[in-house]
């Protein structure tokens, strides 16, 4: 109970009123203090009124009239002269003066804890008004000890009445925040887990109904959020069947785009002109379909696992990528340049980096063998004290506008007739991994830049995958 939000509330209502009232307790006790002086000066007047009428007060009747008023000696003064009325030995010498006619509030409070703070009995004297203006002032002679009992007493009583109401009050205030506040909250707390038992049945969205205005406002942002994301799961579980449906439908594709493949390696050799001329198209449209279905086949598969690090020679690497693009261009006029540091050393997957090295370059050549004119790409990498930073650059066309935009997106991005455009999107994916960023520099007519970035430091790894 105490942890939990009403209880706390109870502790607290009964702490700040407690802290409240010992705040007011010491002018309550200075008040206190000054009502029982003037009581005091009241009982004394009184007495000396008595002895005033009759002259033949013995000292049995002075001592009992003294004893009444609780004080020592009265000294009454009337029409400019002082006039010992009552008097009795005074056990010790007067420790103290009090004019109760000129202190002022911060004067009082602090004769009230100088008494409290003192429990040696002390003798003090007491000036005031006389009441009903029967004189001009009058003086007594006391006891602390009867006042300073009578304040503590009176101190207790004020603390024990303040925790009767500081506890009532925090009870109350215990059951207002249950209905109001904690109620409402716990209704939440039910329909958010109910509702994370099935996520996708709409049945489960909450309505908001709290009488509170903000958990009102907290339960329409809630209904807002669960509403979203039902939507958002509803769709990817079509998304993850359509996927599956692709999937199955890529694969058999691929194997009957296989077998046509080996086909039209036949139909090569023919010797009629028509279908000599005809045929390499016919294989470049089934090579681009066999390598569209191999592409979403292969996008379709769970995420890329996490990269190995090792440090990699990016020399060899880049070597090795460019060696295998110089067999594919064939007849076209395409050069092929590296500047890289022999002894530069990254730190990467090599299998991972391999295959984005040779997709940019693949693109790359592709583009410019598209144009049919002659072209170069060049492959550069240098370093600082944060980054690898490895180039490749085209002399090709340039990339579409639309391809710039979605560049990175699945299926959107492709820049040749009959891609698919996952090629990047890949490419990207496992640059991430890395912790570091595949960008595209420029492009324009004079060419095309993509920019890989590794970093060297381990701890960005996290920040990437975030």
């Amino acid at each position: 109970m105490l942890r939990s939000l009403s209880g706390r509330f109870l502790i607290l209502t009964v702490l700040f009123v407690m802290l409240a009232e010992i705040v007011i307790l010491v002018p309550s006790v200075a008040r206190f203090r000054q009502d029982y002086l003037l009581s005091r000066l009241e009982r004394a007047q009184i007495a000396s009124l008595a002895a005033l009428a009759d002259d033949m007060v013995n000292a049995d009747i002075e001592e009992e009239l003294l004893r009444n008023a609780e004080v020592y000696n009265i000294v009454l003064r009337r029409d400019e002269a002082r006039q010992l009325v009552l008097s009795s030995p005074v056990p010790e010498e007067i420790s103290a003066t009090y004019d109760l006619r000129t202190d002022g509030p911060i004067a009082l409070m602090k004769d009230a804890v100088a008494v409290l703070m003192d429990p040696a009995p002390r003798v003090i004297r007491v000036i005031g008004n006389p009441v009903r203006e029967a004189g001009l002032l009058i003086e007594v002679t006391m006891p602390t000890a009867g006042l300073r009992m009578a304040m503590i007493d009176y101190g207790w009583r004020i603390l024990g009445l303040s925790f009767a109401i500081s506890v009532i009050t925090a009870v109350f205030l215990f059951l207002a925040v249950r209905a109001l506040i904690v109620r409402p909250i716990k209704h939440v707390i039910e329909q958010m887990q109910s509702y994370a038992a099935a996520p996708e049945d709409a049945r489960r969205i909450i309505e908001p109904g709290a009488g509170v205005t903000e958990l009102r406002e907290a339960e329409q942002a809630l209904k807002q959020l669960e509403t979203e994301l039902t939507g958002a799961l509803k769709q990817k579980e079509r998304l993850a069947q359509l996927g599956g449906a692709v999937a199955k439908i890529s694969h058999d594709l691929r194997n009957i785009l296989t077998s046509a493949q080996l086909f039209t390696d036949r139909i090569e050799q023919s010797e009629d002109p028509t279908v000599r001329r005809l045929a390499p198209k016919l294989v470049n449209s089934i090579a681009r379909a066999v390598s569209l279905c191999e592409n979403t086949l292969a996008f379709g598969r769970a995420e890329e696992p996490a990269p190995r690090l090792v440090m990699v020679n990016l020399a060899e690497l880049v070597g090795d990528v460019i060696d295998g693009e110089r067999l594919a261009v064939g007849e076209a006029d395409v050069s092929f340049s590296e500047d890289i540091p022999a002894v530069m050393r990254v730190r990467a997957d090599p299998e991972q980096l391999h295959r984005v090295l040779l997709n940019l370059v693949r693109n790359a050549r592709q583009a410019i063998v598209a144009t049919g004119k002659s072209g170069e790409i060049s492959v550069a990498a240098r370093e600082d004290d944060h980054d690898w930073v490895v180039t490749v650059t085209d002399t090709g066309p340039g990339l579409p506008p639309k391809a710039q935009q979605n560049l990175f997106t699945p299926f959107q991005g492709g820049a040749t007739r009959g891609g698919a455009g996952l090629g990047l999107a890949i490419s990207s994916e496992l640059i991430r991994g890395h912790g570091g960023a595949l960008k595209l520099e420029r492009s324009g007519e004079d060419g095309t830049c993509f920019r890989v970035v590794l970093p060297k430091s381990v701890a960005d790894l996290p920040r990437a995958a975030e």
